[in-house]
């Protein structure tokens, strides 16, 4: 048996279609599974399983000098939507082994009023400004994804992103949950594997290594040879080949857009798979998660969002903020036009049942090195929109390039 078979314990194989859902419902929701799994004895070990372990993810950042933009205690007391920042690192999956930057950014808004959750991508390149970086080695301009690292001591810093996306977007982060996609290969396999239909064909094939993955348009089957000649064919897919089909993005038309597609394919996947959560809350999984999940959600916030606000999850949308491509001393950013910008602002806010308000500074933080990017450069256009909104064609792409030239000034249009 080969790398490609193991760990893909069970196969559902006449199980009912369901509603799509995503996977963080379910590891919001986990403690609600906990009581409808099994019996009392049962229930009781994994309770106490799940506590233990959960404390053991939980990060209090106050501790970090880190002060939230409200009371999230009187928020989650009073029932009201609240937000997550969901982020996601690959260190450690798919022979990535350096501590480095967040591949996935997402903000998560759950509304029990209205029942609905909202899911807004941020590009991972976006240009800002990391708050109180000037005069450092991450001063202006930085990708968004950079913020985890600074300040820079080879340790993560979700507070440094927080900061960088309610400063950028002018919108409160009430939580944060990081995980690494070691965890998500761990999930996958725990529910015997899942089945994706490829949106495009594309090989797969990470620097140094023989082994090699091949997925197909419009098709749940792929291929895979651990020496990269030798290829046999799969129709479902483990942890490790989900890692694979969803890190690639050099050679997707709508780049990093494209991947955070694939990302979503899998995790719709992943969620249909764990309809029933008690195949995932076996003696040992908390444990495991841990290693690869952090969070400034407690044990205690959990259980209140899994008995107040499950129902939000009834409804779930999902929107991405679009970028523009722009080269900056030959690096390739996402510039968010202010309009854009705008429209996130208050799509989220409207969500959180804020009122109204003005985007955050042109990049978040202070540029202090007199760096301008005039608005007129990063141009939405009808190709871009229809991206956002799914209806482009695989051979668009998903944002439009500008080659202008960087002018300098003293002070940055906002």
């Amino acid at each position: 048996m080969d790398n490609q078979s193991e760990n893909l314990t069970r196969r559902k194989l006449h199980q009912k279609p369901v509603k799509k859902r995503h996977i963080w419902r379910y590891i919001i929701l986990a403690i609600v599974a906990i009581f409808v799994a099994s019996g009392a004895g049962y229930l009781y070990y994994t309770y106490s399983s799940a506590r233990s372990a959960l404390n053991k993810s939980y990060v209090n950042l106050n501790k970090k000098n880190f002060k939230s933009a409200r009371n999230v205690a009187q928020v989650l007391k009073d029932g009201k939507p609240i937000s997550i920042l969901l982020l996601g690192t690959d260190t450690g999956s798919l022979d990535r082994t350096y501590t480095g930057r967040t591949d996935s950014i997402m903000v998560a808004t759950i509304n029990p009023k209205t029942k609905t959750t909202t899911l807004m991508s941020i590009p991972r390149d976006s240009m800002v400004s990391i708050p109180n970086s000037a005069n450092t080695s991450f001063q202006f301009p930085q990708k968004i994804n950079a913020a985890y690292e600074f300040p820079d001591n080879g340790k993560g810093h979700p507070e440094t992103t927080i900061s960088t996306v309610q400063k950028f977007l002018n919108i409160p982060i009430d939580f944060y949950a990081l995980i690494n996609m070691g965890g998500l290969k761990t999930m996958i396999n725990k529910v015997g594997g899942i089945k994706v239909k490829s949106p495009l064909t594309f090989t797969y094939q990470p620097s140094h290594k023989a082994y090699t993955y091949k997925f197909f348009k419009g098709k749940t089957s792929y291929q895979y040879a651990k020496d990269g000649i030798n290829f046999k064919t799969y129709h479902v897919m483990n942890g490790k080949a989900a890692l694979a089909f969803s890190r690639m993005r050099y050679t997707d038309p709508q780049g990093d857009y494209g991947r955070q597609k694939r990302q979503r394919l899998v995790l719709t996947a992943l969620a249909k798979e764990s309809s029933t959560l008690s195949s995932l809350l076996t003696p040992g999984f908390f444990e495991t998660m841990t290693k690869n999940v952090q969070t400034s959600l407690s044990f205690n916030d959990l259980v209140t969002i899994a008995s107040t606000y499950k129902i939000a999850t009834k409804t779930i949308k999902s929107d991405h903020m679009q970028g523009n491509s722009y080269n900056y001393n030959g690096v390739a950013y996402e510039v968010i036009k202010t309009s854009e910008k705008q429209r996130v602002t208050n799509v989220i806010r409207k969500s959180l049942g804020l009122s109204s308000a003005k985007t955050g500074a042109r990049f978040g933080g202070t540029v202090s090195n007199n760096i301008s990017i005039p608005d007129s450069e990063a141009t939405l256009t009808a190709a871009t929109d229809a991206a956002r909104d799914g209806n482009s064609s695989s051979s668009s792409t998903s944002s439009s390039s500008s080659s202008s030239t960087v002018t300098t000034s003293s002070s940055v249009s906002n």
